[in-house]
Formats: C-alpha cells, structure tokens, sequence
C-alpha cells in the first residue's frame, strides 16, 4: 500500500485557516466564509473546519445551519470540547432548551473537566433558570480555574445582588470591569451594575456610621473635637476648616447632604486630618500660603487673556471674579492633586466597606475634571497653558480611578502625548512613594509636580511651626532670643531641600569636584589648631541654616580670604565637622563619605612625598 501525502495542500490549507481566523478576529465573516467553506470543499473530514463555520452562521442568526455544522464538527471529532460548548450555547440562548444544553455541557466536562468556559456555561443556564445556588458552585469552581475570566465575576457578582450582599457584588462587578478591555461587553456591565450597587448600598446610611467612629479616633489622636456640619452654602461637597486656622477650639467639616457621596467625602476630610495630624507630631507638616506677590505673577502670566475679555466688552467686575477663581483653582489642584491620591489609596485599602461610597463620588469627580478642560464653551475663555496644566493633574487622578476601580476615561480627555506622558510620569512617582510613604512626605510631590509643570510661582510651602511663630509676636521674639541662629528649629522646608539635594548626589553618584575642594580644605585645615578648625565649623553650620545652594557663592568671616562657591563650602563644611567634631559629622546628613575618602587618599599621598 502507497500512502501520498500532498504536503503543499496541507501548507495551503495551514494559510488560508489563518486568514479566516483573522477576518473571525475582526468579525468579517463576509471575508472568511468563501475561504472557509473552499476548506471544507478540500478537507470536509476537518472538525475546526465546521466548528468555525458554526460559529459564524451562529453569529450572523443562522441558528439551525449552525447546528448542522455543529454536528458535522462532531461527526470528525466526538471530543472537541468548544464544538460541544456551542452547542450547549445555541439550545441554551438561542432554542431555550436548558436540558439539551446542560447534555453538551456536561460531555464536554467529561473531556476537559479543567475547562472553566465550559463550567462557566453550565453556572450561566443555571443562572438563567433562576437556580442561583446551584450555578454559584460551577461559578466559583470555575473562577478556580481562572480568576481573570470577566465573564465568572460579572455572574458572581449577580448573585451576590440577589443574595443581598451588597460589597461581594460591588467587588465582583468591579473585577468584571477590571479584567476586561474597554470595548468589550462586561467593561460596561461591570461598571454597569457596580453604580447600580452603589446607588443601592448609599440609600442605607451606613456611610455615616463609617465616619463617625473615625471622627472619633481623631479627636483621640488629636486632642480636639472635630463637628460635621451640613451646610448646603459651600461651593465644594465638603471642606474642612482646621481649627488654628480659623482661631477655633474645634476643627470642623462642613458638607452638602444633598449630595448622595457625601459620606466619602467628609471620610476624605477626616483622612486629610489624620494625614496634618502625623505631619505635626514629626514637625514636618507644612502650610499652602498664597500672597498678593504670587497673584500679581500669575496676573502677569494671563495678562493677554485678560485683555481679551476686556476687548469683548465684558465687565471688569466679571473679569476680576474670573481671575480670582482661576488663581484659587490652579492652587487648588496644585496642593490638592498630590495629596488626594494618598488619600484615595488610604480609604480604598483601609475602608473597604465604603467602596461603593467612593466609587461614585470618584467617577463625579473626574466627570468634572473632564468637562472643566475639555467643555468647548470652557476652552474658549482660559488661557491654553492653564488648562494644559489642569488636564494633566485631572489626568493623575483619572489614573487613580481606572487602577482602584477599572473606570477608564482616559481617551476621552483628548490628552497630547506630552500630557499624557507628563501626567504618567507624576502617577508613576506617586505609586513609588504611596507604600511608605513618610509623615509629610505628600507635601514633596505638591511641591515636584509645580516646579515640573512651571507654577512655582504662584505658592509658597511653608512649615507650620515657623510659620505661626512668625506670626505671633511673642513665641517669635522667645525663640529669637533663645535660638538666634535657628540651630535648634527644625523646618520641614530646609530638610525638604536637603532630601532633594542628598537623593540628586546620589543619582549623580561621586562628585569628584567635591572630593578636590575637600583636599583643598584638609590642606588649609593642616596647620590650624583643632579649636580654630571648630569655630570654622561652627560659622559654616550657623550659615547653613538657611541652606546652601551648590550654585550660589558664600563668605565667611573665619575665612575672609575665600569667596566659597557652592560646592566648596559643602566640602569646606564636611571637612571642618570630620576634624573637630567628627562624631557630629552624620547628623549634618551631607552625602559625602566616599568624596571624603577619596580626598583622604589625595591627602595622604601628598603629605608623604
């Protein structure tokens, strides 16, 4: 017996079976079905072959020739498992024939009893007879199987609604959500029912029993009492008015009730309390102070916008309030930005009850930073800088949105490239820091995030205990008299520079000019006495308290022959401290122990010649 195989026609077939599943892919049949059906011309014995063509009559209403094909798919090939599954899914869907459809089901469990498609299917014509205990056990094995199949949670998450659990359904309408792309249908239910959940679990109240037990871990923590006040006049949902702002014995927070997110957001308040709360307690909270100066720099900034409006006739009165709110709403989003996302982390990991809660107020939120930079009407009358600007800090927190909750409303903001790049790159820096993050450590990206965006200018961070003191007359002249120099203070903004300055050095890695300026230094310092070194030291460490600028130049009158560059007077200050306070030298926190080094090899070699 002669066996001939035609190995160029098997190669052929192997081609054109990609095409028709690449036109499948993109849901042009009309493409795939000529070539498909030639296919089966050439091979009718081909169980994928007919399987395929099921598929596509199924897809296009041809029911009854789809199960026909079906068959034949089955004729070839009695355990192909994704023709029993469609065939399970046609009676199931299209004939209602639940008792037919669970026959196939359970033939193709019986092939690949690890099939979690298959198992989905047979929880799914459960579902569909109403049998939910009964099809949540094929659910949750099937979810087993594979924990990123949309379609399991989005079913789980029915259930759990029918079940009346509430945060188990919200949770896996949002899984739904996230495991899927945005084209694709459970995106949309997903998303879908989880407002609807939302809108059911905010009609029980439970928010207020969130906050209130929170509210009074606060006024534990920190010693004053804290009064929520409903005040539909604001023009925010809730603001909080700390109480040394404001000359008050109590903090308050004030909200709108009409609001249905308002329990989020007084929780947002009390987090951002608890936040200023250990700030304080490290001496590194800091103030958002905003003065006329700043404001005359942004009026010079949108000066020709200004004049625009003027030039159209509208009244100055109208264009006074325009920029008042303008100013006020960049210096907004300027400190709020940053410190929200910490925020939205902290609720969403340690209050997961209150999901529901934040889902919606989050999904109004960027509703709204959306229409802000991207309304026609609103586009026509800001400068295109400042939305620009805007857009990229909506943006973050839009990132934030589709991370906790899947909600993807990036596209839709029209972003450029270098916005969206820029605003990647804020939210990149932000999830490096929201692990462990530090005390006041928030306080670094508000004050990052102006500077990479050019609106430094129009704010001023200030720490709060340097800034009260100055302000009250009395603890400033006490502290004046006892502290001249300002050696004991500790000011979060000098230690704020200095963590820039130490992390740049270490991105830079040696600096060679500092290790020479050093050798030059321990030269100098060879013939003095210890005593005399010290009183250098002390003068520069005195200076420094308001910081040195590695490119700014320094006196000193220890040294009055030296005009210091920055550099210089940093090495001249490492050196000092290593000779006559060497036990001091790490609390000076100057990233300088291998320049140091290497100047004591320089050193070394010079003197023994």
């Amino acid at each position: 017996m002669i066996v001939d195989i035609d190995v160029d026609s098997l190669v052929n077939q192997e081609i054109d079976f990609k095409r028709v599943i690449s036109f499948c892919e993109r849901g042009n049949y009309s493409e795939a079905k000529p070539v498909l059906i030639k296919l089966i011309e050439n091979n009718p014995t081909n169980s994928e072959y007919h399987r395929i063509l099921g598929q596509i009559l199924s897809d296009e209403g041809d029911i009854d020739e789809a199960i026909n094909s079906l068959i034949y798919s089955l004729r070839w090939d009695s355990k192909n498992g994704f023709a029993l599954v469609m065939m399970g899914n046609i009676f199931a869907r299209s004939k209602d024939d639940i008792e037919t459809a669970m026959k196939y089901y359970d033939q193709a469990l019986v092939i690949n009893p690890n099939d979690n498609i298959t198992i989905n299917n047979i929880g799914a014509n459960l579902l569909q007879q109403n049998k939910f205990q009964e099809a949540k056990k094929y659910f949750l094995k099937a979810l087993q199987l594979n924990p990123d199949y949309p379609n399991t949670h989005y079913a789980l998450g029915v259930i759990s609604e029918n079940e009346d659990d509430y945060q188990s359904a919200f949770y896996s309408f949002i899984t739904s959500a996230k495991k899927s792309k945005k084209a694709e249908q459970f995106y949309s239910l997903g998303i879908k029912g989880a407002f609807q959940i939302s809108s059911k679990v905010i009609q029980s109240n439970e928010g207020k029993n969130i906050y209130r037990k929170y509210r009074s871990f606060l006024e534990d923590k920190g010693g004053v009492e804290i009064d929520i006040i409903n005040d539909e006049s604001i023009p925010t949902i809730a603001k909080i008015e700390f109480a040394e702002n404001y000359d008050r014995q109590k903090h308050i927070i004030k909200y709108k009730e009409s609001s249905p997110s308002f329990s989020h957001l007084i929780m947002h308040e009390l987090v951002h309390l608890d936040f200023v709360l250990d700030a304080q307690k490290s001496e590194n909270n800091l103030l958002f102070v905003s003065t006329q100066q700043h404001k005359n720099l942004f009026f010079e900034t949108i000066k020709p916008t200004l004049k625009s409006l003027s030039e159209k006739g509208i009244s100055e009165k109208i264009i006074n309030n325009y920029f008042n709110d303008l100013f006020n709403g960049i210096n907004s989003q300027i400190f709020n930005a940053p410190i929200d996302l910490f925020i939205e982390d902290y609720l969403y990991n340690e209050y997961v009850e209150l999901r529901p809660y934040q889902f919606l107020s989050l999904l109004n939120i960027v509703q709204d930073g959306l229409n802000a930079v991207t309304d026609e009407n609103v586009l026509e009358l800001l400068p295109k800088e400042i939305i620009s600007k805007s857009k990229i800090y909506n943006l973050v927190g839009a990132f934030q949105v589709k991370d906790l909750f899947g909600l993807d409303i990036i596209d839709d903001f029209k972003a450029t490239r270098i916005e969206l790049d820029q605003a990647k790159k804020f939210y990149l820096e932000f999830m490096e820091y929201k692990n462990d993050k530090k005390a006041g450590e928030e306080y670094e990206l508000v004050q990052n995030w102006a500077n990479d965006l050019n609106l430094e200018s129009y704010f001023e961070l200030i720490g709060e205990n340097q800034y009260r003191n100055r302000n009250n007359i009395d603890t400033f002249l006490d502290t004046l008299n006892k502290d001249p120099f300002s050696v004991e203070e500790k000011d979060p903004i000098k230690e704020l520079e200095m963590k820039k300055f130490i992390d740049s050095q270490k991105k830079l890695g040696i600096n060679m000019s500092v290790a020479m300026f050093m050798v030059e230094a321990l030269n100098y310092f060879k013939p003095i006495s210890k005593e005399e070194v010290k009183k250098v030291a002390f003068e520069i460490a005195m200076q420094g308290t308001q910081g040195y600028n590695p490119d700014n130049n320094y006196k000193l009158n220890s040294i009055p022959n030296i005009s210091f560059t920055g550099y210089q007077i940093l090495a001249y200050y490492y050196v000092s401290w290593s000779i006559a306070v060497p036990e001091a030298v790490k609390e000076l926190q100057l990233p300088f122990e291998e320049e140091y080094n290497i100047a004591m090899e320089f050193f070394n070699v010079g003197n023994n010649k």
